[in-house]
């Protein structure tokens, strides 16, 4: 396998992992929880959703042969929370990842170094692709972080439970 066979493999799979965590917080938690936000100038889990389904659409719509920020965009309401029911957020979040998750999968090496643009500015598929990991990567670690406030101690983590780290690294170990 090439190196941008082997990198485009690799981003797809943490892309997806990066989702699964923003699922597995999502689900733990009921409508009104999703709308909690510390402070006004905080954001809720339901207006991270927002933007980043209205980023990702954004984004990645015609992503090799059209601006990153489309015209249709409207960024500043992304941050008005608006989202009626769990399910309307649900909708909202999984059609920005199907969106983003085609594209990416569209992507062969050859398209790795394509000049790509972000309001206006040139960049490479790969950084444009980074550019992303990190943008998302934070906010559903916000997500999550927001999740686990919210719960408490009735939070299911989704990753090694505290105290089981040696238990999981044998178990890891055991399956190589």
């Amino acid at each position: 396998m090439s190196i941008g066979e082997t990198y485009l493999k690799a981003v797809r799979e943490r892309f997806k992992t990066i989702k699964a965590d923003g699922d597995k917080a999502i689900a733990q938690l009921d409508i009104e929880q999703l709308h909690w936000a510390f402070n006004e100038e905080s954001n809720s889990i339901a207006v991270i959703v927002k933007h980043v389904s209205g980023n990702m659409i954004s984004r990645w719509t015609d992503f090799l042969t059209t601006d990153g920020e489309k015209t249709t965009r409207n960024r500043d309401e992304e941050f008005i929370d608006s989202i009626d029911t769990k399910e309307e957020l649900l909708t909202i979040w999984e059609k920005g990842w199907q969106v983003f998750l085609d594209s990416l999968l569209s992507l062969n090496e050859v398209d790795l170094m394509t000049p790509v643009f972000i309001r206006g500015q040139q960049h490479t598929v790969i950084d444009a692709i980074e550019r992303q990991m990190a943008h998302y990567a934070a906010h559903v670690g916000q997500i999550v972080y927001v999740g686990k406030q919210i719960k408490g101690a009735e939070w299911k983590t989704l990753s090694i439970p505290r105290g089981q780290s040696q238990i999981f690294t044998e178990a890891m170990k055991k399956r190589s």
